[in-house]
């Protein structure tokens, strides 16, 4: 037992465990068995073993440099900021707009759980639209849907036509939601993934509370209509640094280039011929492999020879002697099927997933700490709006400077401890990564998070006693600590279980805007029945047992692994 990991007591190799550092000629998998040859980053004092193993294919991403990965990644973070801005972007117009369209206050309220359902309900058709074409044309498509969606707003006149507005940015931004977390894991390494994931995490989750601090401004001076125009105009700058700068990202790669999915079973050593001499050079391009020296086993074990095309299931997969892609091609939205799964079957593969352990650990850690962040969202307006502070949409906006700061520090936490965290420990562990390492992420999260649930109840029951800044403050540590937990959720999810990572995104995504969109229902009864004081002080204490899952999670996450590997549950259900 490594760290108070339960090591598998039916595989020796689990998927998921790899070699971390330590010597290239060494097994990549914590095995007995040699497999030398392996593709290393040796920029650093100590060499890191590439996981997964970049294929000799030029259009490999993972052969991509790393300037080119990050500005794919940045862009896609720029349009995620923007796509999920749309989320809040009411909360400081809530009394604007019961005035504007004479509905009550809770019906204002249900506009976002609206756009909620709306990216719930598209999320789950993102599964197997990504899986089968890449995620490229649902990244331009729910693009343009948040351009005309977010004028139609604007220029909505009536509350059932802002309705369908709200519903119609929710299936835009669903694509955001769903892939761009799952894009880390097609075109970064495992030592890679922390700070890019912090980033994404931020992007999607912690950048949209900026808007509202805009919003209330906006309203005041320009009109409401005015803060989804500007939504407009800014995605529809970045249309086409979306179409010209962020190719495909998905890849069709031979099975044996999947280090990180490699069990007991299946696990085969490398061709011998990848000499550590082909060493990726910051982490970014591989240079093809050139050697000949094949040898017969190798051959009969499957093992493809270099710069040759290994066939899988009829598949002939690229190599090195595959040409570059030229500009036209990439920009075109399709590039080729990427499974020959049915598009039926893929559609129904998340819903027997949020049985499975770790995926609903996941759903859990990150989907409730979401909808906590929309509950106070909603508990804003009514608390700075109505008595005894009688705030205006400005001031109330500005409520949200706290939500932001938080989101920032939450990222740069993230960021800093993910892989830090992760190398440490994997020193501590002889060279042997386990993704149970990002569930100690779970720690901060748990700390900033329940502690900013705690403190709002308690400063927000009597706003009168308590100044204004501990209720923005305590906003800010929770919304600090849901940034660090959707990090350390993502992270375990891709590092894990990358193979069936879409769906598990999928998953968490139906769980948190669902969860969010019945929090939009029942949040004012809520505190209008129990109180703002008993509320919170339940809503917190279910956080810190949510929490507390992550324990078993992590003793027992490699035995996870295992079990549900030899009994998967996709092929079970007929769905593999």
């Amino acid at each position: 037992m490594g760290m108070w990991i339960l090591e598998s007591k039916s595989m020796e190799h689990v998927p998921g465990t790899t070699r971390y550092f330590d010597d290239p000629e060494r097994p990549q998998a914590a095995t007995s068995e040699s497999a030398t040859g392996l593709k290393c980053d040796t920029s650093g004092p100590v060499p890191i073993i590439l996981v997964p193993q970049p294929s000799d294919d030029p259009n490999d991403p993972l052969n991509w440099p790393l300037w080119k990965r990050d500005v794919i990644l940045l862009i896609l973070s720029v349009v995620s900021i923007f796509a999920t801005s749309l989320g809040p972007i009411l909360a400081a117009n809530t009394i604007t707009l019961s005035l504007v369209f004479v509905v009550k206050f809770t019906k204002v309220a249900e506009l976002t759980g609206y756009f909620l359902l709306g990216v719930g309900i598209a999320g789950i058709l993102c599964v197997p639209s990504a899986r089968i074409w890449g995620k490229r044309h649902l990244f331009l498509l729910g693009t343009v849907i948040l351009i005309f969606s977010s004028g139609w707003g604007g220029a909505s006149r009536s509350y059932t036509s802002l309705l369908w507005a709200r519903i119609f940015q929710g299936i835009g931004t669903a694509p955001f939601e769903a892939l761009v977390n799952a894009a880390v894991g097609d075109m970064y390494f495992v030592h890679e993934r922390g700070k890019r994931m912090a980033l994404t995490n931020l992007a999607v989750f912690g950048g949209a509370f900026f808007t509202p601090i805009l919003v209330g401004k906006i309203t005041h001076t320009l009109g409401w209509w005015w803060s989804f125009y500007f939504v407009t105009i800014f995605i529809g700058v970045c249309l086409p640094l979306l179409f010209f700068y962020v190719p495909e990202t998905a890849y069709r790669r031979s099975t044996h280039l999947n280090t990180d999915l490699a069990s007991t079973d299946d696990l085969q050593p490398l061709s011998k011929p990848h000499e550590s001499g082909r060493e990726a050079n910051n982490s970014t391009e591989i240079e093809p492999n050139t050697a000949t020296d094949t040898t017969q086993g190798e051959v009969e074990k499957g093992v493809p020879e270099p710069g040759s095309q290994p066939v899988l299931n009829g598949h002939h997969f690229a190599g090195a002697d595959t040409p570059l892609k030229t500009y036209t091609e990439k920009l075109l939205p399709f590039s080729g099927r990427k499974t020959d799964d049915n598009f039926f079957k893929l559609f129904l593969r998340p819903f027997p997933l949020f049985v499975h352990p770790a995926i609903f650990w996941a759903c859990l850690i990150q989907g409730t700490m979401i909808g906590w962040t929309v509950f106070i969202g909603i508990m804003l307006a009514a608390i700075f709006i109505g008595p005894p502070l009688f705030w205006g949409e400005v001031n109330t906006g500005y409520a949200y400077t706290g939500a932001f700061l938080g989101s920032v520090i939450g990222f740069l936490i993230a960021g800093g401890l993910a892989d830090w965290s992760a190398k440490y420990m994997t020193r501590k562990n002889n060279g042997i990564y386990e993704p149970e390492f990002r569930i100690i992420l779970v720690i901060p999260q748990t700390i900033f998070g329940c502690t900013g649930l705690y403190l709002f109840g308690v400063v927000c029951s009597n706003p009168t006693h308590y100044s204004w800044v501990w209720s923005v403050f305590a906003f800010g540590l929770q919304v600090g600590g849901m940034v660090i937990g959707a990090v350390a959720a993502s992270l375990y999810i891709v590092d894990a279980h990358r193979d069936i990572a879409i769906e598990a995104f999928t998953c968490i995504l139906i769980f948190k805007n669902f969860f969010s969109f019945g929090l939009t229902f029942s949040a004012y009864d809520w505190i209008i029945k129990g109180g703002v004081y008993p509320t919170f002080m339940w809503i917190a204490s279910i956080q810190v047992l949510v929490s507390l899952f992550a324990i078993p999670m992590y003793v027992f996450g490699k035995r996870n692994r295992s079990f549900f590997h030899k009994h998967d549950i996709l092929k079970m259900t007929g769905l593999a």
